[in-house]
């Protein structure tokens, strides 16, 4: 079995709105069971944040975003007290390798959205001594670090500095729902500084024109930097044009994608990022225990054993060892 790394899921999330404190059986697309059963070497759990409109409608049944972080991270170091023998966290590229020794699964936080940093550098030295080694700086909305995909607009004053300060202190770069013009200030702060940056659940724009997706003027410039592109399972970012309440994610699709990220950005580039538990509809993939069937789609394409090795997780590896510590 290929072991592979995911970099991205909702899982606490889903976790947390279902009142469930222990990731072992969820009964949804990830758990550490099925985590397991797929071959998973590592896994980063999102902290995603709800839209601000959602949460203000439910104004206190919903926590703030500093108590929900709290609350979700909590899930995740409870599920490791509980299960020691199969996950730990990992915030350095050597306690991931050394948790593979030992048989675990490594666990590694992440943000999606940036606005509980609230336009100050101690709030995300603060979330990076809590852990989280990955933050996506945007989410559908302008934040303090700058516009979303679909805006005109980039990366605040704010944003430019704190992208330079995740560089230094050892906090990954994710420019998943980040505006174009976002990504280009991204690429050239990490260019100058000589560190990678991702995309973790993004895809071709080329092959579908969602403005979540990368044009391959971006692929090539996010694979120049060194950085990785996890292809996102979700039917939306696969195939435009399908019909609404009838949404697939084909293998095939995925494997496209794959291979245009791969013509353009070189192998080097292309990595996964299902965004399993934030996406819905008729999925070939649709939880962690079935992702062999993707790397044997891949050998059935003609890929190489170290090509596809690269994709499920050497690619991922590379960059870490490069960006967190």
């Amino acid at each position: 079995m290929v072991p592979y790394i995911d970099m991205h899921c909702d899982t606490l999330m889903r976790a947390w709105m279902r009142r469930r404190s222990d990731l072992l059986h969820l009964k949804g697309m990830v758990d550490l069971a099925r985590l397991g059963a797929g071959g998973c070497k590592a896994q980063f759990f999102a902290v995603f944040l709800p839209p601000v409109e959602l949460v203000r409608r439910l104004g206190p049944l919903f926590p703030s975003d500093e108590d929900y972080i709290k609350k979700c991270i909590a899930i995740f170091h409870h599920t490791a007290q509980l299960h020691p023998d199969l996950l730990a966290q990992a915030k350095t590229f050597e306690e991931i390798e050394k948790n593979a020794a030992a048989g675990k699964l490594s666990g590694i936080l992440t943000l999606e959205d940036g606005r509980a940093v609230n336009g100050r550098m101690e709030h995300l030295d603060r979330f990076y001594r809590m852990g989280i080694r990955l933050i996506s700086l945007t989410w559908n909305a302008p934040n303090c670090f700058g516009e979303p995909n679909g805006s005109s607009g980039g990366l605040t004053s704010f944003g430019r500095e704190a992208v330079a300060h995740m560089n230094r202190i050892g906090m990954m770069v994710d420019v998943s729902h980040l505006s174009d013009r976002g990504f280009s200030e991204v690429a050239e702060i990490c260019r100058q500084n000589g560190k990678p940056f991702v995309a973790s659940h993004s895809n071709c724009r080329a092959l579908t024109p969602h403005p979540r997706n990368l044009t391959d003027e971006m692929i090539r410039a996010l694979a120049d930097c060194g950085g990785v592109i996890g292809v996102n399972f979700g039917p939306d970012f696969l195939e435009q044009g399908q019909p609404r309440f009838r949404k697939e994610s084909r293998i095939a699709a995925i494997v496209a994608h794959l291979k245009h990220m791969i013509r353009i950005g070189g192998t080097d580039c292309a990595a996964i990022g299902t965004d399993f538990d934030g996406i819905n509809g008729r999925l070939e993939i649709g939880s962690a225990d079935r992702m062999p069937l993707l790397f044997e789609a891949l050998e059935r394409e003609g890929f190489a054993a170290d090509a596809i090795e690269k994709i499920a997780f050497r690619n991922v590896e590379r960059v870490l060892r490069e960006t967190i510590y």
